[in-house]
């Protein structure tokens, strides 16, 4: 996977954002000021910056701004600061991407995804395999060795969403939001629901439930 540099002052969130990406396969390498961040990036190969703005010593936008000097590594800003102006500022020293915290873990774990994918280190997820279960997730399909197995585009969704998280625990509040929204009336009984259906469907052993929290895709060795 990608090696990441976060670039975030608390430490707590910073440790928060790196417990959350590694178990997904990636090497994350934090750093809690400006200049830090800096030395760290010309010491290592990074696939990708997550960096705060409001830094010790060194501004993100200080920082962003050093490395467009040399560098197109994906830089994807995460930072309190919501005004118009930060905004496109960040987006002419051609920051990626720009996240206002609070922020989803969930949805942070995606962007870096789509990021990378962009930049060629993480190519998107086209099918997968259960034994002769094959599901295809652009064309959202499934088959085993003797028919095409009925399954539902939310259902879906759901297997790509614990497949790309593997490892990490979802809740059923992440799963609800990322999939049908905020405004969207469901209940956590309907995250169980289309559990039990892909479980029962596509005959799965590889997805496990966290008592009280939520569901993760597991493999073992």
């Amino acid at each position: 996977m990608a090696t990441l540099l976060i670039v975030e002052d608390d430490h707590k969130t910073n440790d928060a954002i790196c417990e959350y990406l590694r178990p997904a396969g990636h090497t994350v390498i934090p750093a809690y000021d400006g200049s830090e961040a800096l030395q760290l990036f010309r010491k290592n190969n990074i696939d990708l910056v997550v960096l705060d703005i409001m830094l010790p010593h060194v501004s993100g936008l200080s920082v962003l701004h050093e490395i467009r000097q040399t560098n197109t590594t994906p830089v994807l800003m995460l930072t309190a600061i919501e005004d118009e102006y930060t905004q496109v500022m960040s987006f002419d020293e051609q920051a990626d991407d720009y996240m206002i915290k609070p922020f989803s873990m969930v949805l942070l774990g995606k962007r870096i995804t789509a990021l990378l994918r962009r930049s060629g280190q993480a190519p998107a997820l086209q099918t997968i395999a259960f034994g002769d279960v094959t599901v295809d997730f652009s064309g959202y399909t499934a088959s085993d060795s003797n028919r095409k197995i009925d399954i539902m585009p939310k259902e879906v969704d759901l297997l790509r969403m614990l497949v790309e998280h593997k490892g990490l625990v979802l809740t059923r509040s992440q799963i609800l939001d990322e999939l049908w929204g905020t405004d969207y009336p469901v209940i956590d009984r309907t995250v169980d629901t289309y559990i039990k259906n892909l479980r029962k469907k596509l005959r799965l052993d590889c997805i496990a439930t966290v008592k009280g929290i939520g569901y993760k895709y597991e493999v073992q060795p």
